[in-house]
C-alpha cells in the first residue's frame, strides 16, 4: 500500500514538472520566428497603458513633463508579442540601469575574444548585476573601454543606442569619482536609457539575439534572480512568487529606474520605468499592478 502511494505521488510529481516545464519554455527561446521589437507595437495595449496611468494625476503629471517614462513588452504568446510605451524614447539619467550595457560590451569582446572568459570576469560581472556593485562596473568600463562601449552599442546590427531616435542605452563615466568623462552624443549624459531601449535590450536575449544564442543565455544567467529586494522586485515577488526574474535597476538622488524580465506560469513580461521624482521608489512599485491590468485587458478580441 505504501509502495503504491509512493509511486502515485512520484507520479503527480513528473506531471507537474512536465506541467510547469511546459508552461515556462526555456530562455532564451528556440525555434521562434525573430522580427524586431518597434514592428510589434499594439493599439490595444497602448490604450490601456494610458487608461491605466493616466488615471493616476501624480504619475498623469510625471509623464506630460516627461519625469517618468514606461515600455512594457507582452511576452505571454511569444508568437504574438504586445508593445507599448510612453515617452520611451525620450531619454533620461538612469544611474546603474545601463550597466547592461556593460554586460553587453564585455560579452562581445569575450565573444570576439578581445579579453579572456575566466570566472573570476564572470563574477565581476554577476556583482555588477546582482548587487549593482560600482566597483565592479568601473573594473569592467575599464577593461573594454569606453569606445568599445559606445561601438557596441551604436552599430551592433540592431542598435540599443541610435541618435535618429531619440538614443537609448549610454554608460560614459566610471561609477566612480575619477576618470575621463564621455557623454552621449544627443544630451550629454553620463548614464543614460530611453525605456524602449532598454526594453529592446531584454527583447534581444529572450530571443537569443543579443550576440548569439549562448552568449544571450549567459547575459540571462547573470541578470537572474537579483539580490536587491526593492522597486520593481519588491511588487511582482510578492504577486508572482513562481516567476523567474531578470533584473537591473538604478537610483541616484531623484532618479528611479527600473528594468525586468518576468517569466512564469502565469505572466511573461518586460517591464521599464524611468522616474526623476521624489517618489520615484514607490511610484515604480505600485506601477506593477496597473501595467498588469492593461497587459490583461489588451488581450480582449475586441481590443486590438
Amino acid at each position: 500500500m505504501k509502495t503504491n502511494k509512493l509511486r502515485y505521488s512520484l507520479y503527480l510529481l513528473l506531471v507537474m514538472f512536465v506541467y510547469v516545464a511546459k508552461a515556462q519554455p526555456e530562455l532564451p527561446l528556440k525555434n521562434q520566428v525573430f522580427s524586431p521589437l518597434n514592428t510589434h507595437k499594439s493599439t490595444a495595449l497602448q490604450q490601456h497603458l494610458q487608461e491605466e496611468l493616466f488615471a493616476n494625476p501624480k504619475w498623469k503629471k510625471l509623464l506630460d513633463t516627461k519625469k517618468m517614462t514606461i515600455a512594457v513588452v507582452d511576452l505571454k504568446d511569444s508568437s504574438h508579442v504586445k508593445y507599448a510605451g510612453i515617452n520611451d524614447d525620450y531619454m533620461m539619467y538612469s544611474a546603474s540601469l545601463p550597466k547592461i550595457a556593460i554586460l553587453f560590451a564585455v560579452m562581445h569582446a569575450i565573444e570576439n575574444n578581445e579579453v579572456a572568459d575566466t570566472e573570476r570576469l564572470k563574477a565581476d560581472l554577476r556583482l555588477m548585476i546582482s548587487k549593482s556593485s560600482n566597483s565592479a562596473a568601473t573594473k569592467m568600463i575599464d577593461l573594454v573601454g569606453y569606445e568599445k562601449i559606445d561601438d557596441v552599442l551604436q552599430r551592433s546590427e540592431i542598435p540599443l543606442y541610435n541618435k535618429d531616435t531619440g538614443g537609448g542605452l549610454w554608460v560614459g563615466k566610471r561609477y566612480a569619482s575619477s576618470g575621463r568623462r564621455y557623454p552621449d552624443p544627443l544630451k550629454g549624459l553620463s548614464h543614460a536609457a530611453t525605456a524602449y531601449q532598454a526594453a529592446n535590450f531584454y527583447y534581444l536575449i529572450v530571443y537569443g539575439e543579443l550576440i548569439n544564442y549562448a552568449r544571450s543565455k549567459e547575459m540571462l544567467d547573470i541578470l537572474k534572480d537579483p539580490k536587491l529586494n526593492h522597486k520593481l522586485v519588491n511588487t511582482i515577488s510578492s504577486i508572482a512568487p513562481n516567476a523567474t526574474l531578470y533584473r537591473k535597476s538604478g537610483t541616484w538622488k531623484n532618479y528611479h529606474a527600473d528594468s525586468i524580465l518576468v517569466w512564469g506560469p502565469d505572466r511573461r513580461y518586460i517591464l521599464v520605468v524611468l522616474i526623476e521624482d521624489a517618489q520615484g521608489e514607490q511610484i515604480i512599485r505600485n506601477v506593477v499592478k496597473p501595467v498588469e491590468l492593461a497587459i490583461e485587458r489588451s488581450k480582449s478580441v475586441n481590443s486590438e
